[in-house]
């Protein structure tokens, strides 16, 4: 079938188009001439490829908490209703600084117990001494005597030992109208906020010099954690900052819901940055045992949804390759293939000389 000449005028530039689009594409093959000038020599910076163990990380997911080490609980020594409280949840408090002051009946009934013992024995004392003026009168038997004696004795020791508890519990802090002041028994954080029906502890209060990351491990990931190994931490509110950790517990046992492992991760925080109920993203390096060539992850050229470098032999001589990149951690980029360890590349505005070399 003949095709018309106006059939050809439209189609022949179209055909011509598309060429000169597939001639624009990168065709590395073809690089031209280049030399790096002196100006440029100072925009660039020329690195080496090397082999080197391939790292494999993991990355968790976790929450900073307290150190339990750090922590201290605060107990309710007495019973009774909470009438103020002091602190509040997250407050720095000191040692020794009020958190609480509770209305005890309990301690009521301590005192009332120690004022009628201190009356027992100021009565028993009479009487081991008019058993003791008899008995050297010849009035009173020996026998008499001793069990006056004896009731002296055990009314002394039940005061003491009304005393001691009241010091125990109260610690000085306590007063025979029933008021009984709680404190901090060391600096810190308040942590957890006291409960309206004491089962619990009232207050804890956390030293956050060190913190605990708890992060969660899925079953097809154990293999890559132990007990030992560093780990860095970032956080949302530090993006830029990465903290140093050791994983200093492994759990056994897999959440029965969740079916993760939960590890524990030991942080120092001398600078108090790391807060409870953070959220933390964890980082564990492996090694895998594997080796590849690694460059820099600055040194590569994506374009056309492939990878290249560009190789330096001298000034003058520039090439551009293709590589397959098998993963990249972090400021190392692993090669499979493309690049050899020993060769040297360019690594830092790279793309001005792939364009000038790859551009016709």
């Amino acid at each position: 079938m003949k095709i018309p000449s106006a059939v050809f005028a439209l189609v022949l530039p179209f055909a011509f188009l598309i060429s000169c689009k597939q001639k624009k594409e990168v065709q590395p093959e073809a690089s031209q001439k280049v030399c790096i000038t002196d100006s440029m020599a100072k925009l660039i910076k020329i690195d080496s490829a090397v082999v080197a163990t391939i790292d494999d990380e993991l990355k968790l997911s976790g929450e900073i908490n307290f150190s339990d080490n750090r922590v201290v609980k605060v107990y309710p020594f007495s019973s009774g209703k909470v009438m103020q409280v002091k602190v509040s949840l997250g407050d720095m408090v000191k040692q020794g600084q009020t958190l609480a002051l509770i209305k005890s009946a309990e301690v009521v009934g301590n005192y009332s117990d120690i004022s009628s013992s201190a009356s027992d024995v100021a009565i028993t004392k009479t009487q081991m001494e008019n058993s003791e003026s008899l008995f050297k009168n010849g009035i009173a038997t020996k026998r008499e005597y001793l069990e006056a004696k004896q009731n002296y004795q055990k009314a002394i020791n039940g005061e003491a030992k009304l005393k001691a508890q009241i010091s125990i519990n109260g610690g000085g802090k306590t007063s025979a109208s029933g008021e009984y002041i709680v404190t901090a028994p060391k600096s810190g954080y308040a942590g957890a906020f006291i409960r309206g029906d004491n089962t619990d502890n009232m207050f804890s209060i956390g030293d956050i010099g060190e913190v605990w990351v708890v992060a969660n491990v899925y079953e097809s990931d154990i293999a890559k954690v132990k007990e030992g190994q560093t780990v860095d931490v970032t956080t949302i509110a530090y993006p830029g900052t990465i903290f140093k950790g050791v994983i200093d517990k492994v759990n056994q046992v897999l959440e029965t819901d969740s079916k993760v492992m939960k590890i524990r991760v030991r942080l120092q925080n001398e600078k108090g940055l790391l807060k409870p109920e953070m959220f933390a993203a964890v980082v564990v390096k492996n090694k895998n045992g594997q080796h590849a060539v690694v460059i820099p992850n600055t040194a590569f050229v994506s374009d056309y949804g492939k990878d290249y470098v560009v190789i330096y032999h001298d000034k003058c001589n520039l090439e551009v390759r293709p590589v397959t990149i098998i993963k990249t951690i972090e400021d190392k980029t692993y090669i499979s293939s493309g690049i050899k360890a020993g060769e040297k590349l360019v690594s830092k505005n790279e793309l001005l000389l792939f364009k000038a070399l790859t551009e016709n």
